[in-house]
């Protein structure tokens, strides 16, 4: 892989005979604003999509809608990002990358315009899903405009530069949240966690226009649309047939739309099998290690994202904390996720599935002393005792999020290598919207006829048994992940199929 000749190829050259050679890993200057501009773009998705955790309650108090606001915040987000990842990285593919980004950051400041200046629940419910549609079409096109601008010295260390980035904004975007959210500026109280993404999207925006480098598409093939959508029809009925007849009580229409999402989801299953271009690779399916791995991660990061986002409602709805409370209550998962990603990570091509195993063990540990505590203290308890079971939670979670893809990936060749990558980070979206609506509807549910400690403790169990199932699905995975020479193959397999987002946890 060889630098864009057209941005800082002059930079790779000795200027003079006899000077010292020049380190085939150094950024210049410019590659490096290249770097900022797709780290913003991430930057924005993952703020995005954690701040809910701890701005819902303010939000739902100030506009209404209750609990069916709340779980939709945290569903429409994700839900929307999932189903159009990939469909957004083919995009880039065949239209070009610095086109689909400009498209993707512009509609996604628009979107948390939108979001900032609502006026009731249905409008920012609509905003947020746009908001996940336009990041579907910024995201996936960060990493492949990397691998077109950098050398192969210079991709590792542009991509290690991911990860601090990320790391900061998981920890400190939620506390800056929670203390914005309490600071009230201006009398907006919640709206400005919005609102500050325009700043953010601009400078993106302004320096994506005079910085990325211009592309050519890369691939003319179809884009499989029909399957896109039945995809999102699919999704959309199951959520908000399980949303809406969890809030309003079960009558005929969340019974159909529950149906009519199974029914769809046949559809889409035949579809795959049919189509020129499907948006799986068929025989990925027909892999063991892959397909245990789509499961377990489909399991574990649904039970997982619905967890941190009810103790951060138990926290403000239950304990009545303020949102900068609640938000430094929930560092301790932060913290942890990251310093076991950091960790972990090193170790994967050694320890392969032992890993996920280890991770998994963990998470259980956590769950267990979270019950446990909350069992013990009931509303009494705070955020001092909950701290080191969610630290533990956090350890445990981290390691799953930086190996169960990696090693789910150890057996896919490199043809099918862009459509597997894109399938995993498509379905770790989805489980995001899943686990928000399922796991907060028990929460609800439970907390309306018997209290908050019993809401809270029942909804750890659920997910503690999840983790448990997990644990029975992890022997199917490889036992390895792919090596590093199959990692730049992968990135290569990216590049020339579909685009895919690098997440924040693994890079």
């Amino acid at each position: 892989m060889t630098p864009s000749p057209s941005l800082d190829a002059a930079d790779l050259v000795e200027t003079s005979s006899g000077a010292k050679p020049v380190d085939p890993t150094r950024l210049t200057p410019r590659l490096r604003a290249v770097l900022a501009v797709v780290v913003i773009a991430d930057v924005l998705d993952l703020m995005d999509s954690t701040i809910t955790n701890i701005a819902a309650p303010s939000i739902a108090r100030d506009l209404g809608g209750g609990a069916w606001l709340i779980k939709w915040l945290g569903a429409g987000y994700a839900l929307a990002m999932g189903v159009l990842l990939v469909v957004g990285g083919r995009l880039g593919d065949r239209y070009g990358k610095r086109r689909i980004f400009l498209i993707g950051i512009t509609g996604f400041t628009v979107a948390s315009a939108l979001c900032g200046l609502s006026v009731d629940p249905t409008m920012i419910v609509v905003s947020r899903f746009v908001q996940g549609g336009f990041g579907a079409l910024m995201i996936p096109q960060g990493i492949s405009i990397l691998m077109g601008t950098f050398s192969r010295e210079q991709l590792p260390r542009a991509v290690s530069a991911f990860g601090p980035a990320m790391g900061v904004s998981a920890v400190l975007g939620p506390i800056a949240a929670g203390f914005i959210i309490s600071a009230n500026i201006a009398g907006l109280h919640w709206r400005p966690v919005f609102l500050i993404n325009i700043v953010l999207g601009l400078i993106g925006l302004v320096a994506a226009i005079r910085l990325l480098p211009r592309d050519q598409p890369v691939s003319r093939e179809p884009i499989d649309a029909i399957g896109a959508v039945l995809l999102g029809a699919t999704m959309l009925g199951l959520i908000f047939g399980l949303i809406e007849g969890s809030t309003n009580g079960w009558t005929a229409f969340p019974i159909a739309s529950l149906v009519g999402g199974v029914l769809l989801f046949g559809a889409f299953a035949v579809r795959q099998r049919r189509a020129v271009n499907p948006l799986i690779t068929p025989s990925l399916l027909k892999n063991r290690g892959f397909t245990a791995g789509l499961v377990l991660g489909l399991a574990f990061f649904a039970a997982v994202s619905g967890l941190a986002y009810v103790i951060s409602l138990f926290f403000q709805l239950v304990l009545h904390l303020s949102p900068s409370h609640a938000a430094l209550g929930l560092a301790p998962v932060m913290v942890g996720i990251i310093g076991a990603s950091i960790v972990c990570r090193p170790l994967l091509t050694t320890m392969g599935r032992r890993l996920v195993v280890i991770g998994l063990v963990t998470t259980l540990v956590g769950t267990a002393a979270l019950w446990l505590t909350v069992l013990a203290k009931g509303i009494s308890v705070t955020p001092w005792l909950t701290a080191p079971s969610l630290l533990v939670l956090g350890l445990g979670m981290g390691a799953c999020f930086s190996t169960i893809f990696e090693v789910a990936l150890g057996d896919v060749t490199h043809e099918e290598a862009g459509s597997a990558s894109g399938s995993l980070s498509a379905v770790q979206q989805l489980a995001t919207a899943i686990g928000s609506a399922i796991v907060t509807t028990l929460f609800f549910s439970v907390l309306r006829h018997s209290g908050g400690a019993r809401a809270m403790t029942i909804s750890v169990a659920v997910v503690a048994a999840v983790i448990v199932a997990c644990l029975g699905l992890v022997w199917l995975l490889p036992r390895a992940a792919p090596d590093d020479e199959m990692g730049f193959d992968l990135a290569g397999a990216v590049e020339q199929g579909p685009s895919v987002p690098v997440d924040s946890a693994v890079v």
